[in-house]
């Protein structure tokens, strides 16, 4: 079932970012579905130094700005793009970062976008076990930037979040990986022994 609009209205970013895992990230893509079970993410947060938002908006981070459940897609390195839920009251300037997946449902397809073989254990753990990794499997783009996940039919795109599917599960928390600024706050959460977690 797809998570309705309040799920991402009524919880602050921390509590999101943990509620987040074991839910599954679906797109309905016109070359197929693909899904997987969020296993890690990682929460950004006002005044937090490594948020897009700490400083002012700007036209890159302006999706972090917009209502709760909004999708920000962004670029990194030049090379991968990156896909956070936006969280918080409207004009704050919060998300959570998508960090790996269990990949669920189009395993060939994900495979294809990879270049990878989903029917070796080393390939289906290689789909998704990374920010970048995912949404390149997941068929995530810059044209889903300031897509909403839940509302009307006419607001929502094709990109939801179904869940929990993963309910029994034990969550780690430790720090955020591959950033310099605020590298010692705990904001970073996974699925303990969970082999699609980018890095324990």
């Amino acid at each position: 079932m797809k998570l309705p609009l309040d799920f991402y209205e009524r919880h602050d970013t921390l509590t999101l970012a943990q509620l987040l895992l074991g839910c599954e990230l679906v797109h309905e893509h016109e070359d197929g579905t693909t899904a997987g079970i969020i296993v890690e993410t990682e929460a950004y947060l006002t005044g937090d130094p490594a948020c897009h938002a700490y400083v002012r908006k700007t036209n890159r981070n302006a999706p972090m700005f917009g209502p709760a459940g909004t999708l920000y897609v962004y670029l990194i390195y030049g090379v991968y793009y990156c896909m956070n839920v936006v969280t918080g009251p409207e004009g704050v300037g919060e998300a959570v970062l998508i960090r790996a997946l269990q990949p669920t449902e189009g395993l060939d397809l994900m495979g294809l976008r990879r270049n990878l073989d989903p029917g070796t254990r080393a390939g289906l753990r290689g789909l998704c076990s990374g920010p970048g990794k995912l949404v390149i499997a997941m068929g995530i783009s810059r044209d889903h930037n300031f897509e909403y996940l839940a509302g009307s039919d006419a607001q929502a795109g094709r990109v939801h979040i179904r869940g929990p599917v993963l309910p029994d599960f034990e969550m780690v928390t430790t720090t955020r990986i591959g950033i310099t600024q605020g590298a010692d706050l705990p904001y970073r959460f996974y699925v303990k022994n969970n082999p699609y977690v980018s890095r324990k």
